[in-house]
């Protein structure tokens, strides 16, 4: 069980099914850290430009998305977490 309670996707609607219909857009699904971001509707909506930025290719970034995934599969690894 988590300590903070996450965003059920089937029981929303509004501001916040659109978010997730983008989050599922981008990243084919809605992790848990988004659902959990969903009971603050302002940061997720300021959240989801912010990391598609950071994530993908354009909007500014110099690096390339292989880069980046690069640098997630190594951090996940430092920390010992699951990818």
């Amino acid at each position: 069980m988590s300590r903070i309670e996450m965003v059920d996707p089937h029981k929303i609607s509004g501001d916040i099914e659109k978010m997730f219909e983008a989050v599922t857009a981008m990243m084919g699904r809605v992790p848990n850290s988004y659902r959990v971001l969903a009971r603050v509707p302002m940061v997720s909506k300021l959240l989801l430009p912010f990391n598609a930025a950071m994530q993908r290719e354009g909007a500014g970034s110099r690096l390339t998305s292989k880069l980046k995934e690069m640098v997630v599969i190594k951090t996940s690894h430092v920390n010992a977490c699951n990818y």
